[in-house]
Formats: C-alpha cells, sequence, structure tokens
C-alpha cells in the first residue's frame, strides 16, 4: 500500500519546521503535526551559534537580532573569553525564529496538521500515526521533533532510564528590555547555577539560569550584583526592565537508547539531550535534520543512526565532562582554568561554534 506522504514530522517547532524544508528542497512530501499554534516560545540560551547561523541562511532565513562575537565565562572577576573566528553568531528571539521559519513554511506550501498524536505503530514499508484530533495518517517515514518529553520517542520504545531526580537540572529564561552592553555571549558561574545572557536587539537581552530544580530566578539574579546591576534589577532580583514572566524548561538531560525504530527517526531535544553548557543545541538539531531528510531520501533510516553519533560525538563528549566538572567539587577552577590556558578554551568553543 501507498503511504499517505513520504515523511511525517511530529512537532512543529524550529528544528521539526526545518526538517519539513530540508524534506522539501530534497523533492519529498512532508507533513507537519503540531498540537500548538505558532510561534512556541520556550526557556532557552536563543544564542545561535555561528554553524546554525549559517544553516538557516541555506534555508534563505535571516530573522532580526544581534550579532554574537563570541563567548565569555565569567565567575566574580575572572573573565574568559573568545570570539568566533569563522563568523558571527545570532541571538534571536525564540518566538521570533519559529515565527519566521513558520513562515518560510507556509511560503512553501508545506501541510501543517494542527492535532496531538498518541499512537503509532510501525510496519515494514510504513508507519501509521493517529490521535485524539487526527485521523490515521500512512507514512514512509516518521520523523519525532517533539523536544525534551518527545511522546515519539516513548511509543518507539527508545526512552532510557531517567537521570537520577538528585541531579536534574532545570532553566529558567526571562527577557529584558535593556541595551546589550556586549556582542558576546556571557555565561556567568554562580553559586546557583549558570546565567546564559544573550544579546537579542537593539533594546533586548535574554537571561537564562540553568540551576536544580526549586531555583529561584530573581533570588539568584540578586545575588549576582553586578548582572543585577546590568539589567537594573532591585535587591529581590525585580526589574522595571523585565518583560513577561519567567519561563521553565526541564528537567534538561535527555537519554536515548537509540536514534531511530524502523521507519521512525529522533531529531533534536527528542534524540537525546545533553545538560546545557555551551549553547548550540539548534546547531545541533538542524544537522540532525538534514542528516534524517538524507537517509530517509536513501531509504536507509539505518544510516542516520551513525551519522547522528558523527554530528554529536564532540557535543557529547566535551559538554559531558564540563557538566560532569561543574557538579563535582572542581566546579569553581572551571572558570578560572579557562583564564589561565585561552588557547585551550577557543579551541573548544570553535569546536562547539562550527
Amino acid at each position: 500500500m501507498t503511504p499517505d506522504v513520504n515523511v511525517a514530522i511530529v512537532g512543529g517547532g524550529p528544528v521539526g519546521l526545518a526538517c519539513a524544508l530540508f524534506a522539501a528542497d530534497a523533492g519529498l512530501e512532508p507533513v507537519v503535526i503540531e498540537p500548538r499554534e505558532t510561534p512556541i516560545d520556550k526557556s532557552c540560551g536563543e544564542g545561535l551559534m555561528p554553524g546554525a547561523w549559517r544553516l538557516l541562511r541555506e534555508l534563505g532565513l535571516e530573522p532580526p537580532g544581534a550579532q554574537l562575537r563570541g563567548v565569555a565565562y565569567i565567575q566574580g572577576r575572572a573573565r574568559a573569553e573568545h570570539r568566533f573566528r569563522n563568523g558571527p553568531g545570532r541571538g534571536v528571539a525564540r518566538t521570533t525564529l519559529h515565527a519566521a521559519i513558520a513562515a518560510r513554511v507556509a511560503e512553501r506550501g508545506i501541510r501543517v496538521i494542527r492535532a496531538r498524536v498518541d499512537a503509532v505503530s510501525a510496519h515494514d514499508t510504513q508507519v501509521t500515526i493517529a490521535g485524539p484530533e487526527l485521523d490515521a495518517i500512512t507514512a514512509g517515514h516518521l520523523i519525532g521533533a517533539d523536544g525534551l518529553h518527545s511522546r515519539v520517542r516513548d511509543l518507539a520504545g527508545l526512552t532510557a532510564r531517567p537521570q537520577r531526580a538528585s541531579a536534574r537540572r532545570f532553566g529558567l529564561r526571562r527577557h529584558f528590555g535593556v541595551p546589550p552592553w556586549s556582542d558576546l555571549i556571557e555565561v556567568r558561574w554562580t553559586r546557583h547555577g549558570e546565567f546564559y545572557v544573550t544579546p537579542l536587539g537593539p533594546e533586548l537581552v535574554g537571561v537564562a539560569l540553568l540551576a536544580r530544580r526549586g531555583a529561584d530566578f530573581g533570588a539568584a539574579l540578586a545575588d549576582e550584583p553586578e548582572l543585577a546591576g546590568l539589567l537594573h534589577a532591585d535587591a529581590r532580583g525585580d526589574s522595571a526592565a523585565q518583560l513577561g514572566q519567567v519561563r521553565g524548561a526541564g528537567p534538561l538531560l535527555q537519554r536515548t537508547r537509540a536514534r531511530t525504530a524502523g521507519r521512525i527517526l529522533l531529531v533534536g531535544d527528542a534524540s537525546g539531550y545533553v545538560d546545557a553548557l555551551t549553547g548550540e543545541g539548534l546547531r545541533l538539531g538542524m544537522d540532525q535534520a538534514k542528516a534524517a531528510v538524507a537517509a530517509i531520501a536513501a531509504d536507509d533510516p539505518a544510516r542516520y543512526e551513525r551519522d547522528w553519533t558523527t554530528i554529536t560525538r564532540d557535543f557529547r563528549m566535551l559538554t559531558s565532562g564540563l557538566v560532569a566538572a561543574a557538579r563535582s567539587p572542581l566546579r569553581p577552577a572551571i572558570v578560572p582554568a579557562a583564564v589561565r590556558l585561552p588557547r585551550l578554551y577557543g579551541r573548544i568553543v570553535e569546536r562547539l561554534a562550527r
């Protein structure tokens, strides 16, 4: 039986929509299934490393934001910074980025179905997808791009044992209507966790806090007087410049047993997520999207498993090591070590910025 579509993509975030665009470029007929209306906001660092920015431009997209020239690690008075050697990245508000990609998907005439998926049935030649508001669809292949808490990952039996509760970390993010004071992503190491500070526009800065469950964004900000001053925050961490509510996400670390199960492939956060300390999740997701589409076009989904391992190797090795150090007694030595070893710090940033 001929499937209804070549590829069904569950998840209409930036990575899922990028999958659809890459699939259309490859001559495939994609359909995106996503229950929420666009744009979808998310607690994230919002900094696109140079590799992600280049991939967006390959798709003809240049959403407004702020140029990012490098990454700085800051702890008290210690500061290590590295400026990208091969072009800038881009700080883009999540909703701005998502809206731009969604507009391109609409221009291309790619079908987006507003529905939730709660049943997946895999066969030798196709996959059947169904849900409460969704008549069953058959697809030659299924891409799960539905984020940290992927339903497709669970339905395909690819979710690995979760991290122990005591080690789980979460993300909190808030925007501030102030002019950026730097053209770098600043990662500020504090006793509460790590603040990611990202310029997003002429009068907009995004601040994300990565910390253990129960962290209070305002209290953590108030405990960092330099950052609080730059954001015009008071002794409670409140600022007249703060915009909207604090958004949260997590737990961040997600493990998978594999990234493929027959004709089902996982991309982006659904494919597994190493606790963030480097800020290039979107670049990885878009690289994975290209690789998944290439494997589907070749009717060789198993190839994607090998490609995923190659694409994520540097990230998994470097970030896992850094996260382990950040959770150990070595934590206070990380930024001073980066200051003393600027060439090593620069090489790490460059590897992750590609």
